[in-house]
């Protein structure tokens, strides 16, 4: 994307995310009304009476056309109303002052208040050095807001311009439920100014926080309404109801022995994940990465989708049949918290030999991270569906496993252990290995008979065993 696509107004980006766009009216009392005047406040110059401010503040307004660095009204993406924050990078680098503060309040009290979900599109440098701490402090007065819509059950999501740094990035950005950015925009806590000399520049770039698990997808500035629009009506749909499993894809008929079962759950002509998503969903979107600087793309898929079963919005964390990674758990914990949160239902699809086990995943908390997940299923009041569609390697499988709710099909299988692990902890001879695979009862059957899985159709209306 060019510069000048990057550097938009704000109300020009406003104008490529939705129809129609209706600014809210000021508020608050005379002493903190957005975008008034200082002279008209308690103090010329601003709270620390800096030389000039008043004028560099006026030249800022005649140059922009804006009062403050921040226009916030309702806009109808798609049809969808939203509060909307836009940055006017403009007015004075788009930082945040105590008028600023005025104004995000005054924008998520409406969005409370009228049920709306809020969009951030940030463009900001930071904190306003002409207001010092007090400038600094309204970075705690985003973060309550942003606390107390997260606690209505309210969606919030933010789409990063040239630049986002500072505390607009560690509030604002960093803490909405889905971040998209800009192509190419620049995106880090440390602004160009502050980072270390020989600070690699491609770090801070929005593809770069894609890489690290901070941000969700690079959207051109052409998709944005379709994007965000989607975003918003899948969010914005909350369901009671456990939604039915997915149709088994592949083999039809149980298998014959455990060893069998193994050797279906391993064949790599199995459907997996991909296949199960595409058919399950008529379109979906990703959540991608930890928020804690990893991303785990190729074993565990997250996200929305509308099911095409009945058109409900469903949140999916699902396995692809390798080692999953500490990312991989984090972010399937995330996206079950989210869900949790705005009432969505939970589908998730089972298919590891295991969590990956080797010295990296270790260090990165793979232990840990499967606790979230564990905790996560545990608290979560939105009802989960759980298919099992390959392998059920040990824990590392049923952290993602509905107690109650969980279905396997019959080219699946579920076990404490792999069989080959369990006959070397048992010392039994290599020979044994699938008779001890029989004995642990591990196919679908075993674990119906077993109370621990359903297996009585797929459309969600069978008897559980």
């Amino acid at each position: 994307m060019s510069e000048r696509a990057r550097r938009l107004s704000a109300r020009a980006v406003i104008g490529l995310l939705g129809e129609e766009f209706d600014q809210l009216p000021e508020g608050g009392d005379r002493e903190h009304i957005p975008g008034a005047p200082f002279p008209d406040g308690p103090f010329p110059d601003g709270p620390l009476s800096w030389p000039g401010y008043d004028a560099l503040r006026a030249r800022a307004a005649e140059r922009t056309g804006e009062d403050e660095s921040v226009v916030c009204g309702v806009v109808r993406v798609g049809g969808a109303p939203a509060v909307v924050i836009a940055f006017e990078f403009d007015f004075l680098g788009g930082s945040l002052g105590q008028r600023t503060g005025d104004r995000l309040e005054s924008a998520y009290t409406h969005a409370r208040a009228h049920r709306l979900p809020v969009v951030a599109l940030v463009a900001t440098g930071g904190s306003r050095m002409q207001e010092g701490m007090v400038a600094l402090t309204q970075l705690q007065r985003v973060a309550r807001q942003s606390a107390l819509t997260r606690a209505a059950g309210l969606p919030q999501l933010a789409v990063l311009r040239d630049p986002t740094t500072g505390g607009g990035w560690a509030t604002l950005g960093a803490g909405a439920d889905v971040i998209l950015a800009l192509p190419g925009a620049q995106v880090g806590f440390a602004g160009s100014r502050v980072r270390p000399a020989d600070a690699d520049p491609a770090a801070y770039t929005a593809e770069a926080q894609v890489a690290a698990g901070a941000v969700d997808a690079v959207v051109s500035a052409d998709a944005l309404r379709e994007t965000v629009g989607r975003w918003l009506r899948l969010l914005g749909a909350p369901s009671a109801e456990a939604v039915p499993p997915p149709a088994p894809l592949g083999l039809t008929e149980p298998p014959a022995t455990g060893w069998d079962a193994v050797l279906r759950a391993r064949d790599p002509q199995r459907p997996r994940a991909h296949r199960y998503l595409d058919a399950y969903f008529a379109h979906r979107v990703a959540v991608s990465g930890d928020r804690c600087g990893g991303v785990d793309a190729d074993g565990m898929l997250c996200g929305f989708g509308e099911s095409r079963h009945d058109g409900r919005t469903v949140a999916f964390a699902a396995q692809t049949g390798t080692a999953a990674r500490p990312a991989g758990y984090r972010t399937a914990a995330r996206l079950i918290r989210l869900a949790d949160r705005l009432g969505i239902p939970v589908l998730t699809l089972v298919d590891t030999p295991g969590a990956a086990n080797d010295a990296e995943a270790e260090r990165e908390g793979v232990g840990a991270a499967i606790a979230e997940v564990f905790e996560a299923v545990a608290s979560a009041r939105t009802p989960i569906t759980t298919l099992v569609i390959g392998e059920g390697g040990s824990g590392g499988a049923l952290a993602l496993a509905a107690p109650g709710n969980t279905w396997a099909t019959p080219d699946s299988y579920f076990s404490v252990i792999a069989p080959e692990l369990a006959a070397a902890i048992l010392k039994r001879a290599r020979g044994e290995v699938r008779s001890t695979a029989d004995q642990l009862l591990i196919r679908p059957q075993d674990l119906a008979r077993l109370g621990l899985v359903r297996t009585d159709g797929a459309d969600g209306g069978g008897r559980r065993p």
